[in-house]
């Protein structure tokens, strides 16, 4: 009567045993580890570098286990953190801007776990140790920019229109304009309420028209203010994403907080100059034309190629577009099978590409990658000891100087930009390199991986305590019913460590407490099933039939009351940041496996126990 066909037997243990293989490699613990990269993003590691560190931690007599080439960058491990440390110390001293130097921690699963995909559980930063920022937007630069774009956009506009501006001027958030004549300014009038006309009926610009003194104050409206905070927050959000993705580090947090600020957190990074260096990758593009020969010097600059061999170039000091214009960018390749990159700029921006090329075909259009850099220095402090002192500043190359072969608007495609590879670079430049405005550090901190591993040890803690409190009471109340209840529940947590590590969750603190939760919500159906084979009993049902009773009649209250929770922990996930969203995750895998466990896998064992034996008298 109680008893599983073998193709039930056999899909459990199919599943067990996947739990248990994707589980195995988090009993590996991970090695200490420092990662280098180029400063420069578009660049790979190569054996030159990976020459110059082996050399240096060999000069420097540190005891280092294997160094070698992984997914762009540079892995050295070790055998200690001391070593670790003192690692990255000569690292950082002789290679300064030349290359990122980041400490780490690197898995040491063996080979055939990791064919299959197998992998330790990724730790969140209140676990691996890390560093945490908070950085605010400075949305009044990003305005100012606006301003000075719009500013140059009706500069033209009037030369165009043969308007006649006496004077034109940026005066705080406001540009004003003053006009020669009624004529003009009736006629400029009109051009800004013809532009003021949006979709959706709100003004875009605050107006402020004088016809005595033909003056007109230009201004962004609140909603536009709105719309022009929430594009620089999102562009910088993206760019800081894609950045930190590039140079791999190990499950960054890259999230918007409140209206004007974005928290980053690096799990594994202990060291805040190599991760303001990270963050520091962010870039800026702008699109000028190359300035004619004669052109005067105070309308022009000079810049250096990003390729050196190509020497410099002068640009025309008005910037057409900056990069917080571009929306898309990709690869690919032109008529005569060269490598060109396609560009796709916003409506605002198509407009002024449109204006500036217009007339200028034949003409060469530059791209600057503008970058902000740090330089640093070793020098020695008043006690002698060795000390890195940082500047920052901003450098300019141009990336790209291609001809204009027609008027270009919100998408067109740049040429002559070298092999598919460097054009490949170029496009993920243009899509990720756009910082609409610059951001400040408002919070840094570090958390130490001390502190991480003692989260872990009392992680782990209340896991063994909560763990054997359950099963004391499942055996003392229970007997062997409480016995096969507690192998399910020994499987439940090997079940939510392996297929975490499948899935490729990220464990945290409150994670370890949506465990915790589980293991008492696993043991929670049990103990309906066997309260309810015990009412089964006493209306004297014999055993077999108290067993089949139990078990189905308390099916559909567990099915409703996990249910009823996994849907809260949906939720939970769905509108929750950080540490919330990594309790939802564990809870919701926990509910899964629990049924799992507690429904099949326990009445596994009670069948096999029980399920061909005639039985008189049965203790619950």
């Amino acid at each position: 009567m109680n008893r599983f066909s073998i193709w039930t037997y056999a899909f459990i243990l199919m599943v067990l045993s996947i739990g248990l293989i994707y589980s195995l490699p988090n009993l590996y613990p991970a090695k200490p580890a420092i990662q280098i990269a180029y400063t420069d993003s578009g660049k790979s590691a190569d054996q030159i570098l990976l020459n110059q560190v082996q050399d240096i931690l060999e000069d420097q007599s540190i005891g280092v286990e294997s160094v070698g080439l992984k997914d762009n960058n540079i892995i050295a491990k070790f055998n200690s953190f001391d070593d670790q440390l003192a690692g990255k110390a000569a690292l950082q001293n002789t290679l300064l801007d030349r290359a990122i130097v980041a400490l780490n921690l690197e898995p040491s699963t063996p080979q055939w776990l990791r064919d299959i995909g197998g992998g330790p559980l990724k730790l969140g930063l209140d676990l691996s140790g890390g560093v945490h920022f908070l950085l605010e937007v400075d949305i009044d630069s990003a305005l100012d920019n606006r301003l000075e774009s719009l500013l140059n956009e009706y500069r033209k506009k009037f030369r165009d229109d043969r308007i006649n501006v006496e004077s034109s001027r940026k005066e705080g958030k406001e540009l004003l304009f003053s006009f020669a004549s009624d004529e003009d300014y009736n006629k400029a009038l009109r051009m800004f309420n013809e532009d003021n006309i949006t979709p959706l009926g709100t003004p875009f610009y605050d107006l402020k028209p004088n016809s005595v003194r033909n003056l007109v104050e230009v201004a962004y409206s609140q909603n536009a203010i709105k719309e022009i905070r929430d594009y620089a927050v999102g562009q910088n959000l993206m760019t800081l994403r894609n950045r930190v993705n590039e140079l791999g580090v190990s499950e960054p947090i890259v999230q918007r907080q409140g209206s004007s600020r974005i928290v980053v957190e690096l799990p594994g990074v202990q060291d805040t100059t190599a991760a303001k260096k990270i963050i520091g990758k962010t870039a800026n593009l702008e699109f000028r034309l190359e300035a004619a020969s004669t052109t005067s010097r105070l309308r022009k600059e000079e810049f250096d190629f990003q390729d050196e061999r190509m020497g410099s170039a002068f640009l025309e000091k008005n910037i057409i577009v900056a990069g917080e214009r571009v929306t898309n960018a990709s690869s690919g390749f032109d008529e005569s099978g060269f490598a060109q990159v396609n560009i796709t700029l916003d409506m605002q921006g198509g407009r002024a590409m449109q204006k500036a090329t217009n007339g200028n075909i034949g003409r060469r259009l530059g791209v600057l990658f503008v970058e902000q850099k740090n330089k640093s220095v070793l020098i020695q402090d008043a006690e002698g000891n060795d000390v890195i002192e940082q500047t920052s500043y901003i450098e300019k190359e141009i990336i790209s100087l291609a001809t204009v072969q027609a008027v270009l608007g919100t998408a067109f495609r740049i040429t002559g930009v070298g092999s598919p590879q460097e054009a490949s670079e170029l496009a993920l430049l243009l899509r990720a390199g756009a910082l609409a405005a610059p951001m400040k550090f408002v919070e840094e901190r570090t958390v130490g991986p001390s502190l991480g591993k003692e989260n872990i040890e009392l992680g782990v803690r209340s896991i063994i305590i909560g763990l054997l409190s359950v099963i004391a009471f499942m055996l003392f109340y229970y007997r062997w019913f409480g016995f096969a209840a507690n192998i399910a529940l020994f499987a439940n947590v090997v079940l939510i460590t392996g297929f975490m590590s499948l899935l490729g969750a990220t464990l945290t603190l409150p994670g370890i407490a949506g465990i915790v939760l589980t293991i008492g919500m696993a043991v929670d159906a049990n103990v309906l099933i066997f309260s309810r084979i015990r009412e089964e009993l006493k209306e004297g049902k014999d055993p077999q039939t108290a067993i089949q009773e139990g078990f189905s009649r308390a099916f559909v209250t567990i099915v409703d009351a996990n249910v009823t929770t996994l849907i809260a922990s949906i939720v939970l996930y769905a509108i929750g940041t950080g540490p919330v969203k990594g309790f939802a995750i564990t809870l919701s895998i926990g509910i899964l496996t629990s049924m799992f466990t507690a429904i099949l896998g326990t009445r596994a064992i009670i069948n096999l126990m029980y399920g061909n034996k005639n039985i008189k008298e049965l203790r619950v």
